[in-house]
């Protein structure tokens, strides 16, 4: 970008007020929210189209950040100059990380969440974005196909369930249905087999065989899954507690289910 083209500087700003919607209320129009240098370059690499980029002049210095933007520029995706000051009023924590991007969310074929042998993670409800951010994280990292995201679940584009999943959600095939029975359907009409987590499960989700075809159902840490789900479920995984703990939280649950998973895999 010319040195001389002015730098951003007032909330007016057309530009500035998108990004401001986004942060706030996340997809909107097909568009998602991109902040600091690691979750643009994660988006770059993971093939997301990225429509327009603001960088702070002093972002535009560093050697690393400078490269980047040009190799956006050489794409023709237009990046303009925003003065640090708004940069920081975007981000939760107050600072600015120099750069921040309007992205197109990657749309997953239905048919990836197949590919091999289905390890499937099926959110039901888990509407904090931070915890289901946290989740795809988890999912990514055990060698999970997919994942299906059922209503009431956070988006999975937001700023902060981005920054939960550190580019998980860009990489990992995502599905978001129209109903959990939906979901359900999809998975038993491919022969997987459906592992619900409960608190009140019959199966230790360490003694279950989950080298096959499997679906790991999850929901929120208060009211769990649905009755539905777990009626439907072919079996109900239990993590065993001391008698004073109720529940983990999802991540923790998922976590430990993803990668009992992943090692009886090898």
């Amino acid at each position: 970008m010319p040195p001389e083209e002015e730098v951003v500087r007032s909330r007016a700003n057309p530009l500035f007020k998108r990004l401001r919607t986004l942060k706030g209320r996340g997809t909107r129009g097909e568009l998602c929210l991109l902040e600091g240098p690691r979750l643009l370059e994660e988006a770059l690499a993971a093939g997301v189209t990225i429509d327009e980029v603001a960088a702070s002049p002093a972002a535009e210095e560093r050697p690393e950040m400078a490269a980047t933007l040009a190799t956006l520029r050489q794409r023709g995706v237009p990046v303009r100059r925003l003065a640090a000051g708004l940069l920081a009023s975007l981000s939760e924590a107050g600072t600015t990380q120099g750069v921040v991007a309007l992205a197109r969310p990657p749309v997953s074929d239905p048919e990836r969440l197949f590919a091999g042998t289905p390890l499937v993670v099926v959110a039901e409800g888990i509407q904090d974005p931070g915890n289901l951010g946290g989740l795809l994280r988890t999912a990514e990292a055990a060698g999970a196909s997919g994942a299906c995201l059922t209503p009431g679940c956070a988006d999975p584009f937001s700023w902060k369930a981005l920054r939960g999943s550190m580019g998980s959600a860009l990489r990992l095939p995502l599905v978001r249905e129209a109903s959990v029975g939906a979901t359900i359907e999809r998975l038993e009409a491919r022969g997987v087999r459906l592992c619900a987590t409960a608190a009140d499960g019959e199966a230790r989700y360490d003694e279950t065989d989950l080298t096959g075809p499997v679906a790991l159902l999850f929901g929120p840490e208060g009211s769990g899954l649905s009755p539905e789900v777990r009626r439907r479920a072919d079996v109900r995984l239990r993590i065993p507690l001391a008698p004073a703990v109720e529940s983990l939280n999802v991540g923790v649950a998922a976590g430990l289910v993803l990668f009992e998973a992943a090692r009886q895999r090898g």
